[in-house]
């Protein structure tokens, strides 16, 4: 049993992942900065209310951690003044990243974004299916904050010696979230700023804890998205009609995701589990 801390324990992947870890045996330290605190947690083990930007906080929260899940950022752009969302997540992230090296936690597992390949996709992408070599990117404040990360893990990583696994993660659907997803159908436009991607938050879960035990040194970010697209139509198809002149690297699938994953079911083991078609057919 080891004692994770997860930040940004109160989010909708957050809260997934606690819930993971607990179910597979670990003592899990749950941290935010909004929510019920302490044994008033709803979260299936106590909460510390915690502001990362404030670096002594993060010193705290870290003490006699073995690992690190940090989810806590502004998950998207949009939400608040891009100079907001730059400086929080960069200063949470360097926070978070510098005291792991302070506490000398074992290894950091933390939310990188599919924001810093490109996205959104108002300009093609080089080639298809995206994926790790498709990077640096940023298009917007929140891709940068992200990209900015990335070169902080892989810095702090090589002064401390801390295994960095980034998780670029694509946008996360819970089960009840797929009810929206015929809405989609209509217009292929609609989703062609992620290449019609998406992957299921309890996947998401999944991949931190195996990203906790993957044999992995230095820091590395790998893609993170459904085994599919959000789309009911092929592939192929999708990108013949919106991006004709984007390459295609290799034959697809019939519903192949267009984020790929190959790297993450390699190095970390990953394999998503859930698809949309399988929640509406239920």
């Amino acid at each position: 049993m080891a004692r994770i801390v997860v930040t940004g324990a109160h989010g909708k992947t957050g809260r997934a992942v606690v819930t993971d870890l607990l179910a597979h045996g670990h003592h899990v330290v749950a941290t935010d900065a909004v929510g019920r605190a302490g044994h008033l947690s709803e979260l299936g083990t106590p909460m510390l209310v915690a502001d990362l930007t404030d670096y002594g906080q993060a010193v705290e929260v870290l003490q006699d951690a073995d690992a690190v899940v940090h989810l806590a950022n502004i998950p998207a752009p949009g939400m608040y003044p891009p100079a907001v969302t730059f400086n929080r997540n960069s200063t949470m992230n360097f926070n978070v990243f510098h005291a792991a090296q302070q506490a000398g936690v074992g290894r950091v597992v933390w939310s990188s974004s599919e924001t810093t390949l490109g996205l959104p996709f108002d300009t093609p992408p080089r080639y298809a299916p995206v994926d790790e070599e498709h990077y640096p990117f940023p298009t917007t404040t929140y891709a940068l904050s992200k990209v900015v990360g990335e070169t902080l893990a892989r810095e702090i990583s090589a002064w401390s010696g801390i295994p960095f696994v980034g998780l670029r993660l694509s946008n996360v659907h819970t089960p009840e979230e797929y009810a929206a997803v015929p809405g989609y159908w209509g217009d292929p436009h609609l989703r062609k700023w992620n290449l019609w991607g998406y992957v299921d938050v309890r996947d998401v879960a999944a991949a931190c804890r195996l990203a906790l035990d993957a044999p992995v040194s230095g820091a590395g970010s790998y893609v993170i998205a459904a085994a599919d697209t959000i789309m009911d139509r092929p592939s192929a198809e999708l990108m013949r009609e919106v991006f004709p002149d984007v390459p295609l690297t290799r034959e697809l699938g019939e519903f192949e995701t267009l984020l790929g994953i190959d790297r993450a079911r390699e190095v970390l083991g990953y394999a998503p589990q859930h698809s949309w078609r399988t929640e509406l057919r239920h």
